[in-house]
């Protein structure tokens, strides 16, 4: 499964995004598929996951803000950002895997940047 992340861009503080994950291969499907974040200076963090099924879970820290979502049609995962905040100013990546809830990620795209202004 090879993975493409897209939608990235600049936004000020409480506007909206929604990102695009695009996967080759036919068994997308079958795979749970997460968003992670990395600002400059920290280590990756969870955002958000999605099974194969639409079960979700989230990183407290967007909880209420982002939704996961997938359409299998179009092997494309999605994660829509609302509200956002400085603190969301990071380089969003998705990754696929299997297992739930903890997704052992065997897949990862290339990041998008994802800039929060004021």
């Amino acid at each position: 499964v090879q993975l493409q992340a897209s939608g990235g861009g600049l936004v000020q503080s409480g506007g909206s995004l929604r990102l695009s994950c695009a996967a080759s291969g036919r068994t997308f499907s079958r795979y749970n598929m997460g968003w992670f974040r990395q600002a400059p200076g920290k280590e990756r963090e969870f955002v958000a996951a999605i099974r194969w099924s639409g079960e979700s879970t989230y990183a407290n820290s967007v909880k209420g803000r982002f939704t996961i979502s997938r359409d299998n049609a179009k092997n494309t995962v999605y994660l829509q950002m609302n509200s956002l905040k400085l603190e969301d100013t990071a380089v969003y990546s998705c990754a696929g895997g299997r297992s739930w809830p903890a997704v052992n990620y065997s897949y990862w795209g290339q990041g998008t940047q994802v800039t929060v202004s004021s």
